[in-house]
């Protein structure tokens, strides 16, 4: 008698069980920085530090692009030797501008 009633819901739960469907594991999209979109981070920082520290943009020399996993970093420098590192986020767009 027990077992007239297991049996459909056995049958029951393995349908059930097959029914659902897996989505695939999602992956973080990457933002990829094109050569354009790389110069205009730099033109962005140039002004952000020339404005800083007083000077004309043209004084301004960046002297690395760092990649992380969450942003991009340009590192540079002034024309009195002072530097500086500008942080930008996957999207190129702005953060800050640190004094180091």
């Amino acid at each position: 008698m027990m077992m007239k009633y297991v049996a459909p819901c056995l049958v029951l739960l393995l349908l059930a069980g097959c029914s659902t469907e897996h989505a695939p594991p999602q992956k973080a999209q990457k933002a990829k920085v094109t050569p354009l979109h790389s110069l205009e981070m730099e033109q962005l920082c140039k002004n952000r530090a020339a404005e800083r520290y007083n000077t004309a943009a043209q004084k301004i020399d960046v002297t690395g692009f760092e990649k992380y996993q969450a942003s991009y970093e340009l590192r540079g420098y002034t024309s009195r030797n002072e530097g500086f590192v500008c942080s930008f986020d996957p999207d190129g767009q702005f953060l800050h501008l640190s004094m180091r």
